[in-house]
């Protein structure tokens, strides 16, 4: 009677030390073998490659877009500009919102990583040479008329005096072009130019003379006012 009363106690031991043993055996994954999804990655060369390499290039070298590893972008763009377009994306443009709660697939942990690895990773604040570039975003309003004669200055030896472009660099009036870049796009671009690209930064257009901040604004709104008012339509065919 007491054996059959100890033998489900037996078998349940015996159970328990199967189950335990079976922990040890060859080719049973280990925790590192077990893929996370994809939420829990925080790994930032991870993240990067998934999400922005695309466009933005393998360490941040620019492709299609920006080099995201331009130290005079990093200088002028601080953790706050960074997050914006990186959780919501640009709007008007070929950026889009990352951010999970924007219709992104990231979370704000994985955001904030981007972020953070980014600029330590590809600050180079010595690269500015003690220079101060002209900041990220306006504080006056741009003047058309006088971005013409800041862009011939600056601008039309490379992109010809009407900006069709020449053997040296590509239309910057082509419509669809600026139907794809926001101002603020336009204004990275001139003050911290394409490194990818051979672009010069502001300091860089004419030797020894160097952009103003005033002179970048009316550039942009100079640009800006060559946009097409509706992008995508057929354009008229020229006369």
């Amino acid at each position: 009677m007491i054996e059959s009363r100890l033998l489900p106690f037996g078998l349940g031991v015996m159970g328990l030390l199967g189950c335990l043993g079976c922990n040890r055996l060859p080719g049973r994954p280990t925790p590192a073998d077990i893929a996370l999804t994809p939420q829990q990655v925080t790994n930032f060369a991870v993240l990067y490659h998934q999400n922005c390499s695309g466009c933005h290039g393998q360490d941040g070298g620019g492709n299609g877009a920006l080099a995201l590893n331009n130290p005079i972008f990093l200088a002028i763009a601080n953790d706050e500009a960074l997050r914006q377009a990186t959780a919501y994306g640009v709007p008007g443009t070929p950026m889009p919102a990352f951010l999970k709660s924007a219709g992104g697939t990231l979370t704000d942990e994985q955001v904030d990583i981007l972020v953070r690895e980014m600029r330590l990773k590809w600050s180079k604040p010595a690269e500015l040479g003690g220079n101060l570039p002209p900041a990220y975003a306006a504080s006056t309003p741009g003047d058309a008329n006088h971005g013409a004669e800041a862009y011939a200055t600056f601008c039309a030896s490379c992109h010809g005096s009407d900006g069709d472009g020449t053997l040296r660099a590509s239309s910057i009036v082509d419509g669809s072009y600026l139907a794809l870049v926001s101002d603020q796009d336009l204004r990275i671009l001139v003050i911290a130019g394409r490194p990818d690209l051979h672009h010069p930064d502001w300091r860089n257009y004419v030797p020894g003379r160097a952009m103003t901040a005033q002179e970048v604004t009316d550039v942009v709104a100079w640009l800006g006012a060559k946009r097409p008012s509706n992008p995508g339509q057929p354009y008229p065919e020229k006369q």
